[in-house]
This record gives C-alpha cells, sequence and structure tokens, in this order.
C-alpha cells in the first residue's frame, strides 16, 4: 500500500548512532497524526536504526502525562500543550519542553449542532444573535485548556464579537468522543481536529460553521514533541527520529494516490478506526460542510509543503504565548523570544532537514495575516497580545502597554 522510503541515508554507526533505537510514539486518533503513523508502519524509521512504537492515547491530558513522565519519548503534540508544560500552566508543574519538527498545518474545524442548523443558527452572524440574547449560554467544547482547538475557537468567536470567556461555556472533551457528545445533546458545538468534523457532518449530526485555515492560513497545528531532557540525552536518536518523519512527511504529498493510501491506513482499528469516507475527502481538499456547500479547499491539511509545514518557526511557539496572555492564562508577559527559543529546536530540525535534502526556510519568523485582519509577525508579542478588543487581561493599562 505504501512504499519505503527512497534515498534514505545509511548513516547509522559511529558517532552518528542514535543513543536509543526503540522509541515509543504517543499520538491522539486524529487525521493529523499520519506522518507518525506512516512513519512507524511503513518502514521509516529502519534506515535510521529506529524501530517506532505506536500507543494511541484516549486524551491529551493522558497523552501530556506519559510524555512528561517518559512513558513515551515524543508524541503527536498540541502546540499550546507543549508551551503550557514549558510555562508550568497544564497541571503538570513546569518541565523544560521541545518541539522537534512541525508535524502539519490547518485542517480543523468548528462544527455546530443539528439543533442550531434547525432553527437556521447557520452563520457567524445568527449565531452572534443567539448568544447576545438567549437567556441561557451555549456550551462548545475543545479537547484541551490550553490547546490548539481551544485557541482557535476563542480566536474564531472573539472575532465574531462573542466574547469566549464570558459569552459562552467551554468544556473539554476527547478528540474520538466529540460527535458522540453532539448527538447526545451535551454541547451545542466543537473545535477539533479532523476526521470527526467530517464524521459530524456525515452523519447528519450537525455542519461545519468554520474551518482553522479559515481562522489563518497555513497555521501552525501538531508537532512532535518530547521533552528537552530526551533531546538532550539522545540526541542523534531525536535527529534520526526527525529525519524519519521528514521523509514520512513528504511522502505522504509527492501524489494523491499517497493521501488516499494513507486514508486507507489510518481508518484501520489501531489507529482512527472509522470509514475511510470520513477521513480522505477533506484529506484530498474536497470539503462539505452539511449545508449543501462543497468546495476544494486551498488551506487543506497540509504535512510538507517543501519543508515549509515542519520548520518550527519561533514565530508559530511565540504566537500561542500571545493567546495565553490574552485569556489571562498567564499573569504576566512571559520572555516570548528567549522561551521559544529554547523551546523550539530549530539546530536539531536544520541538521535533520539538511540530511535528508529538505530545505529549510532562511528565518525562524514568519507573517500571517488571520481572519481579524491582524498581523502576526513576531516583532512585538506583547504590544500583540494586548491589541485585541476582546480580551481577558488582568491589567491592560497604558503604564502597561509601554512596558
Amino acid at each position: 500500500m505504501i512504499i519505503s522510503p527512497n534515498n534514505a541515508l545509511d548513516w547509522v554507526g559511529g558517532s552518528d548512532a542514535p543513543e536509543k533505537n526503540v522509541i515509543n510514539l504517543g499520538f491522539m486518533a486524529l487525521t493529523d497524526s499520519a506522518p507518525l503513523v506512516v512513519a512507524a508502519t511503513q518502514g521509516f524509521g529502519q534506515p535510521y536504526g529506529l524501530t517506532l512504537n505506536l500507543k494511541r492515547q484516549s486524551s491529551w491530558a493522558n497523552l501530556r502525562d506519559k510524555l512528561v513522565s517518559g512513558e513515551l519519548d515524543a508524541a503527536h503534540s498540541l502546540y499550546g500543550m507543549i508551551y503550557a508544560v514549558q510555562l508550568g500552566i497544564s497541571g503538570t508543574g513546569a518541565v523544560d519542553m521541545a518541539v522537534l519538527m512541525g508535524l502539519n498545518q490547518n485542517g480543523q474545524s468548528i462544527n455546530l449542532s443539528k439543533a442550531l442548523q434547525d432553527v437556521n443558527v447557520t452563520n457567524p452572524q445568527a449565531l452572534d444573535r443567539l448568544v447576545q440574547h438567549s437567556s441561557t449560554k451555549l456550551t462548545f467544547a475543545q479537547t484541551f485548556p490550553t490547546g490548539n482547538h481551544a485557541m482557535w475557537l476563542y480566536y474564531w468567536l472573539a472575532s465574531q464579537g462573542i466574547h469566549p470567556l464570558n459569552d459562552v461555556d467551554s468544556v473539554v472533551v476527547p478528540p474520538s468522543q466529540m460527535v458522540a457528545h453532539l448527538q447526545a445533546g451535551r454541547i451545542d458545538g466543537f473545535c477539533v481536529g479532523e476526521p470527526w468534523g467530517a464524521s459530524a457532518v456525515s452523519q447528519g449530526l450537525g455542519f461545519t460553521l468554520a474551518t482553522s485555515q479559515a481562522i489563518w492560513p497555513d497555521h501552525p497545528e501538531k508537532v512532535l514533541g518530547c521533552t528537552r531532557e530526551f533531546v538532550e540525552q539522545n540526541p542523534n536518536t531525536a535527529r534520526a527520529l526527525v529525519m524519519a518523519v521528514l521523509e514520512a512527511s513528504k511522502f505522504i504529498e509527492q501524489n494523491d494516490e499517497n493521501r488516499r493510501s494513507t486514508a486507507q491506513l489510518l481508518s484501520g482499528s489501531d489507529y482512527l478506526n472509522t470509514p475511510v469516507g470520513c477521513i480522505e475527502p477533506r484529506l484530498l481538499r474536497d470539503y462539505s460542510d452539511g449545508l449543501g456547500n462543497h468546495w476544494q479547499d486551498q488551506h487543506a491539511v497540509r504535512f510538507h509543503g517543501a519543508g515549509e509545514v515542519n520548520m518550527p518557526y519561533l514565530s508559530d511557539g511565540m504566537w500561542f504565548m500571545t493567546q495565553f496572555r490574552r485569556w489571562g492564562l498567564v499573569r504576566e508577559d512571559p520572555n516570548y523570544l528567549a522561551i521559544a527559543g529554547q523551546v523550539q529546536q530549530l539546530e536539531l530540525y536544520g541538521r535533520a532537514a539538511e540530511a535528508v535534502g529538505i530545505s529549510v526556510p532562511a528565518s525562524a519568523m514568519r507573517s500571517s495575516r488571520l481572519i481579524d485582519g491582524k498581523i502576526w509577525d513576531g516583532s512585538n508579542p506583547a504590544a500583540y497580545a494586548r491589541s485585541f478588543k476582546l480580551h481577558a487581561l488582568a491589567d491592560a493599562s497604558p503604564s502597561r502597554l509601554s512596558r
């Protein structure tokens, strides 16, 4: 079904030998786990002396705990989770963490329930009217308190004039349980990774109101995360792991046939355990929102993008910290650039990418325009965090702004 990597480097031996040959890799049942699933099951680790053991996790909290404890060596991780652990706001205490590479961009969705669809709450304006005039709050689910989906949900709601902490209720639900919660009426909507948005549409349980790529085209999403201790104790292993996953990421995007075979692989009971029909279309950029709209999404999930996806940009890590500050998850501005410089393993990534012939972007910063028109380029993160009309900052006075 899927072929092994071509032209893999036979570099194992001597000082380049991996310190650890068997790697326990955590992942969640999400389409964007694809680079790790393909790398582990299709032999991409073998040319680098690695055996990759996949360990499916039931929740992001469970994955976090096993990553911090060392039960997992590395994992398919939420950007926001890695930085929350680094800052000590994730419930585990502060632990030095590392982002080895990006695994994907785009490919998450905000869905609303069939009940809201039935009363014509099918666009942002109707949702805003309902939120502002209803006597009861709507309940939206995301997957982890500081995770990507919480940040996308909050950002999107705020961009529509809805305060995500005051105007609605937010609850945490593991990704694979989202559809069941929607069906049971426990939640009015959710933000989650695929295939669960597409699955809800397929089952007639609701509709996709917004995609994450509509919030931020080519936004950072999942990363290959681990503790800094793992990198420091196993630098050759970490580099070999990045090389293997880079090769797998590149392979998935070589053509649509590889994307289809990847969807088939992911649908298996050991991975996503869901029909391939809920995985393949959005993996192939083919979207249906459940309201009769169909389109080819120009910013659908991607895993490689000639290396643009995989680069652990400093600005990507910094953005999540600005949102922690915006929503009151941290009380003071962290040292954005310094912390990102510690977490993002730029030097290690650069060596791994060079070894497998993948170009590395010239700058560790990148500039993007988000849905509200704001430009994020990492140049002034403290001011950016304070620039939003809707926020939960404890103190956004002029004296603080100028500090």
